[in-house]
């Protein structure tokens, strides 16, 4: 060969162009038929984990609310809380005062009762 000759490129037959091409075709088909099913786990697996968020924050509700109940069985405490949502024992009478807070400002009487 000559210096001043280029090597010729030798050009690939037609069939392997072909091939080529269908072989990319192919891949293509492959991902763009694995995009939904990609999408839809990547849905999923986000909805798992917002689940699994409710479900530890629930079970930290549900523990708490059992201590509450666990405390809550002694009749004092059952009184108390009757008490405070405005339940009265049979015979007793209900008065509901309002207005104590104004009565003290204008007062200037202390909100902690005096010990006796």
């Amino acid at each position: 060969m000559a210096k001043g000759k280029k090597k010729a490129r030798r050009r690939a037959s037609r069939s392997r162009i072909v091939l080529r091409w269908l072989a990319l075709g192919g891949v293509a088909l492959v991902a763009v038929l694995y995009v939904q099913p990609l999408r839809t786990y990547l849905d999923t697996r986000n909805h798992l984990m917002r689940r699994q968020s409710e479900v530890a924050q629930l079970r930290a509700q549900r523990d708490g609310l059992q201590k509450r109940l666990a405390l809550s069985t002694s009749t004092t405490s059952l009184s108390l809380e009757a008490r405070r949502l405005g339940y009265v024992k049979p015979g007793e009478h209900l008065f509901i005062v309002k207005g104590i807070d104004a009565w003290r400002r204008a007062h200037g009487a202390s909100t902690i009762a005096p010990s006796g």
